[in-house]
């Protein structure tokens, strides 16, 4: 699909990789652009429509998706970083990742499938390098689970002429990186965006955007030992 002219709903879409997202639809022509956030006060850009949203609550989804009829773009970035850890964290946290990673993007594209097949639109799924590389506890396991939910999405959404991409990524330079990626290489967040737009505009149904990415990517046909060599069995 082309941007130019399109009407494009983000979650998350007030700062690091969504605002990103944001301002890479504007400059490619969006007609208009509902950016959301829990505090749509922090969504300072005029040129967007901020609104409220809890991704985790289906009223605050139906609410959000009552104000945006006329979508044909949803980009599904919201998420949250815990790193639950599975044998002596909290579960309530590894809960609350798959709450927000993946029943969020779930509980929003489902509120707007219905207009993005009206009309003639897109899903860009926000992925993980994670996806496949188990790091960061709980963390990858949502975001293999939304990459999964995604796969089935574009066959569910394929005959009503709805697309699916999934931008898969490592560390972008953001507050999560700060956090977390000590001093591995990190992507800009307008570099990675411009990236999943072309992909979107291309009919991609996955693009990865870093090095690291396609490595781990390719990682995946190969013995498990290649991605995780630390703990092969020795002979």
């Amino acid at each position: 699909m082309k941007i130019q002219g399109s009407v494009v709903f983000v979650t998350g879409g007030g700062r690091g990789l969504g605002k990103a997202l944001v301002d890479e639809v504007l400059a490619r022509g969006a007609a208009k652009v509902y950016a959301t956030a829990r505090d749509p006060k922090t969504i300072t850009n005029p040129d967007v429509v901020p609104l409220q949203l809890e991704v985790t609550d289906p009223a605050s989804v139906a609410a959000a998706v009552a104000q945006a009829p006329d979508v044909n773009l949803l980009i599904n970035n919201a998420g949250v970083t815990l790193a639950a850890d599975y044998l002596n964290g909290d579960l309530e946290e590894v809960r609350r990742e798959f709450e927000i990673n993946f029943y969020g993007p779930l509980h929003v594209t489902r509120a707007l499938a219905p207009r993005l097949i009206a009309n003639g639109g897109h899903l860009l799924n926000i992925h993980s390098a994670l996806s496949w590389y188990a790091m960061l506890g709980a963390y990858a396991a949502s975001k293999a689970a939304l990459w999964s939910m995604s796969n089935a999405l574009r066959q569910d959404l394929h005959p009503h002429g709805v697309g699916v991409t999934g931008l898969h990524v490592g560390w972008v330079d953001t507050d999560l990186a700060t956090q977390w990626a000590g001093d591995a290489p990190r992507s800009a967040p307008g570099d990675v965006a411009r990236q999943a737009i072309d992909g979107v505009e291309a009919g991609l149904h996955e693009v990865l955007a870093d090095e690291w990415t396609r490595q781990v990517k390719g990682a995946l046909a190969a013995d498990i030992t290649a991605l995780y060599p630390h703990v092969a069995v020795n002979a």
